[in-house]
């Protein structure tokens, strides 16, 4: 185990582990340390501590001193020298009208350097802006392009839950945060609900992500055909933290049932795609029976005319003649009209073979389209 300090610097952002070199350092107190660009002002978070190994990211840089009050001055001396250089900043960027804007300005403990921190939708060619920087303050400039969410854990403020940005209170890393993890905590998808004030997804969302998965992996899915101590039905709705289902049961007329079940009430019998695929296969099946019924009467009474034509011609009955025509024939019986036609014939129809030839000839002229006035003629 090493005994480590927890510095943050201008209270905010991740805190750091720093040897303490035998200073016994309580929370809040301000002490000067030694990091990668000189010497720094910072605040104790947490005092005299240990860690395992691991922990440790070296170097592990060393505390130099406790905070004197000329040290204190000094930081507050670059405090008010901050909002000036934030205000100059500002004013050039506008007179070479770049693309960018202006979050924090910090001076380094030492007073030899200035960091200027701002956002940009792209890549920004500032070498204009960094030498009149430089001629104003007579110090070293470094600008500095930083994301959206460390814009917001610069400057602070509230989140829609009416608290303190998360990730400027306590938040030493940004987590990578996606829309899945509001799937599965059964959240609105609308981005103005999820997003902070950053417009990225929020932080908060991977608090509770853990435990949700563990929940989801014994529940059932919605859409789901379950049993029910009520019946049959279908998962509309779950609420994991509750433990609970919303089911529409299965009702034959009416309006259907929808109750709420507790989990380890419900018994999963299939999925909602295998539910559909299977009343979808009911359907063509009720169809399909539905058509042989409509079908059978109409085939059968074809097959028993095609039966009656049949039994006629082999008995040598009209096949047109009805049941009373055929049996008067049978008796012998004939109607006047038939025996008048068959005693009278047309003046323009002969028995004998010519005049059949003639007849024949002037059907094919009328068939052929010719005038039947030129038969006439010619016959004349």
């Amino acid at each position: 185990m090493t005994e480590v300090l927890s510095i943050r610097f201008k209270n905010r952002g991740k805190s750091y582990y720093f040897d303490p070199k035998g200073h016994q350092v309580q929370a809040g107190q301000n002490v000067i340390v030694e990091t990668s660009k000189g010497p720094e002002f910072g605040t104790c978070v947490r005092g005299n501590f240990r860690v395992e190994p691991e922990k440790i990211i070296p170097p592990l840089r060393p505390v130099l001193r406790l905070a004197t009050e000329e040290d204190i001055k000094t930081a507050e001396a670059h405090k008010e020298q901050e909002q000036i250089a934030f205000t100059t900043g500002v004013e050039k960027i506008r007179e070479h009208k770049l693309d960018m804007k202006l979050v924090d300005v910090e001076y380094n403990f030492e007073g030899n350097k200035i960091l200027f921190f701002f956002t940009s939708d792209g890549r920004v060619d500032f070498r204009e802006l960094v030498r009149d920087l430089a001629g104003v303050f007579r110090t070293r400039i470094e600008l500095r392009q930083i994301g959206v969410r460390d814009e917001a854990k610069m400057l602070g403020g509230l989140g829609i839950c009416g608290k303190p940005f998360c990730c400027n209170q306590f938040l030493d890393d940004f987590q990578p945060v996606s829309i899945k993890m509001a799937k599965t905590q059964n959240l609105s998808l609308n981005p103005t609900k999820i997003s902070g004030t950053c417009g990225r997804l929020m932080c908060c969302l991977k608090y509770e992500q853990d435990a949700y998965e563990e929940l989801v992996k014994n529940a059932p899915k919605v859409d789901s055909y379950v049993e029910t101590p009520e019946g049959k039905g279908t998962i509309t709705e779950i609420n994991l933290l509750r433990q609970k289902a919303k089911v529409r049961l299965e009702t034959r007329g009416g309006d259907p049932q929808v109750s709420y079940y507790p989990l380890e009430e419900i018994q999963f019998i299939k999925t909602g795609k295998q539910r559909r695929a299977e009343l979808i296969a009911e359907a063509k099946e009720q169809q399909e029976n539905g058509g042989r019924e409509e079908r059978m009467p109409r085939r059968s009474l074809q097959h028993s005319l095609n039966s009656d034509a049949s039994t006629t011609r082999r008995e040598g009955k009209p096949q047109g003649a009805s049941p009373l025509q055929a049996n008067r024939q049978d008796e012998g019986w004939v109607s006047p009209q038939t025996e008048t036609n068959q005693n009278v014939s047309s003046p323009k129809q002969g028995n004998t073979p010519d005049g059949e030839d003639q007849n024949k000839k002037r059907r094919r002229k009328r068939r052929s389209g010719s005038n039947p006035g030129s038969g006439r003629s010619e016959n004349a």
